[in-house]
């Protein structure tokens, strides 16, 4: 298993994963959305590969104050390996190097099983709302 950095080259795996994982994809997710994101901190978005091939992917994101966390996925065909924990604690490490302190993230209010995931990582539910607007 190894971890490095997206690169534009891995966009069409990587929008493939996120979609065999599940992940709903916004009108953000596209080439040219992903080429802004790298802008800002591309050292927070990285894929896992074994043998060649990815197999994870996140997307970190950092404001300034908060760390963020997008489009964590592992192929299916990999879930249950703790890839997943590992991406987190790479992310986390990521996210300490420049000087995070807080990591938000938000779930599909649908998917139960993520959010174990989360929990048994030592996030916690805040009852908040969410808003969003596009502009």
């Amino acid at each position: 298993m190894n971890f490095r950095d997206f690169t534009l080259n891995d966009f069409d795996s990587v929008i493939h994963l996120w979609r065999k994982a599940g992940l709903i994809l916004s009108r953000s997710d596209t080439l040219e959305g992903i080429k802004e994101k790298l802008k800002r901190d591309p050292e927070l978005f990285f894929v896992v590969e074994e043998d060649g091939r990815i197999i994870g992917a996140v997307m970190g994101c950092y404001d300034g104050r908060r760390g963020w966390i997008n489009h964590l996925a592992v192929d299916p065909e990999y879930q249950g390996r703790n890839i997943g924990r590992e991406i987190m604690m790479e992310l986390e490490k990521r996210f300490k190097k420049l000087g995070c302190e807080k990591v938000n993230l938000l779930i599909e209010k649908d998917n139960c099983k993520v959010q174990g995931f989360y929990e048994k990582l030592g996030f916690k539910t805040d009852e908040l709302i969410f808003m969003e607007k596009w502009i």
